[in-house]
């Protein structure tokens, strides 16, 4: 009876940092969640309901000193683990339409296609996804007309972009920022 042996040679480290391994980026997750403890959980979760309540509050909640929390928010900070920034509302600087959209790109662009239209001003969420469409898209316009300006003349203006199908928002129900 013959022997095979197969081989397979995966690389999850590297020290050049210019190699993009998408496994890794998983790693980092779990190693990051194994280093908050649940003082961490406690800052996170208060910062999610009022990101400018002052350190000093945040402290006496958990019966710690500000330092500790200073240096616990620096240090999530740091670790990619949250980032407190200004939500602004859409509807009340004038921008009247929003739209999800849903974009096929060429198989070999598609990640190039999907970091141009990241640059467009109108775009405030991409993802690319697996499913019917290859690129999913939020935008904020600021009327039908503006929206179609961004469809017709920037969003397929762009090489690589096969067809879109926008859905407009009628009602946003729930909004969640975690």
């Amino acid at each position: 009876m013959a022997k095979k042996t197969l081989k397979q040679h995966v690389t999850l480290e590297s020290d050049d940092e210019s190699v993009y391994n998408p496994l890794m980026e998983f790693a980092k997750i779990d190693t990051a969640d194994d280093m908050l403890d649940e003082i961490d959980r406690q800052i996170v979760n208060l910062l999610r309901q009022d990101g400018r309540m002052p350190f000093a509050q945040i402290a006496q909640q958990l019966n710690v000193s500000p330092g500790m929390i200073r240096v616990r928010y620096n240090r999530l900070v740091e670790m990619g683990c949250m980032q407190v920034v200004a939500i602004t509302n859409p509807l009340r600087l004038g921008f009247r339409t929003m739209a999800l959209i849903g974009i096929r790109a060429d198989g070999s662009k598609m990640l190039s296609v999907a970091e141009q239209v990241a640059k467009l001003e109108e775009v405030i969420y991409l993802i690319v996804v697996s499913g019917a469409y290859d690129i999913m898209a939020e935008v904020v316009c600021r009327d039908q007309d503006h929206l179609l300006h961004f469809l017709s003349e920037k969003l397929y203006a762009i090489d690589g972009v096969r067809e879109s199908e926008s859905f407009i928002h009628l009602k946003i129900v729930k909004e969640v920022y975690f």
